[in-house]
């Protein structure tokens, strides 16, 4: 006896969510994860807040980039929202009207809790590569590392993992140094 097949998850599904999770649908499968515990939200406020200035603001680096925090991306009927995402202004001239984005980023960030490193790495990163993100950062606050990645023909390639207080150059945002210390905090 075979079991009968789930129904998609909609969109109004993923609606429907409590506010104090964070929800999005992949291969038609509503999954929900708690809100950022306080070492994920440092680190990827830590991230944005590094990279904002000299990139979207152009202040200190060569600017041309939308960095957005937790942003909800609709992308070939999937629903994710990284923890930091980033487009350049060339293919994103303005930012979109909805509360939702359906260009796919050119550089995505992830940061790994034990609630969601599964699914990031094994589910949305795959996602993020068919879409044809350019690079994405994996960080890991309990091990404090980054792992950054670029897409060569649909398939992440691992440029470089760096760690715990060093000072890196990491593509796409090669451009200006990245204190990684401030990341994992005092």
């Amino acid at each position: 006896m075979s079991l009968a097949a789930r129904p998609r998850a909609t969109y109004d599904d993923l609606c429907r969510v409590p506010d104090h999770l964070v929800a999005e649908l992949l291969d038609g499968e509503l999954v929900t994860s708690p809100r950022p515990a306080p070492r994920h939200a440092n680190a990827a406020s830590g991230i944005g807040g590094d990279l904002h200035p000299p990139f979207q603001r152009g202040r200190g680096g060569p600017g041309g980039w939308w960095i957005l925090d937790e942003p909800e991306l609709h992308l070939g009927g999937d629903v994710v929202v990284p923890d930091v995402a980033g487009w350049r202004v060339e293919r994103l001239g303005e930012l979109p009207t909805t509360a939702y984005f359906e260009l796919s980023p050119d550089w995505i960030c992830e940061v790994l809790s034990p609630a969601t490193a599964a699914l990031d790495r094994a589910t949305k990163l795959p996602l993020y590569a068919r879409e044809q993100v350019d690079h994405a950062w994996l960080v890991d606050p309990a091990a404090r590392t980054l792992e950054v990645f670029e897409r060569h023909r649909n398939q992440w390639v691992l440029l470089a993992v760096h760690r715990d207080q060093q000072v890196v150059r990491a593509p796409p945002f090669a451009a200006i140094e990245l204190e990684l210390a401030g990341w994992w905090g005092p």
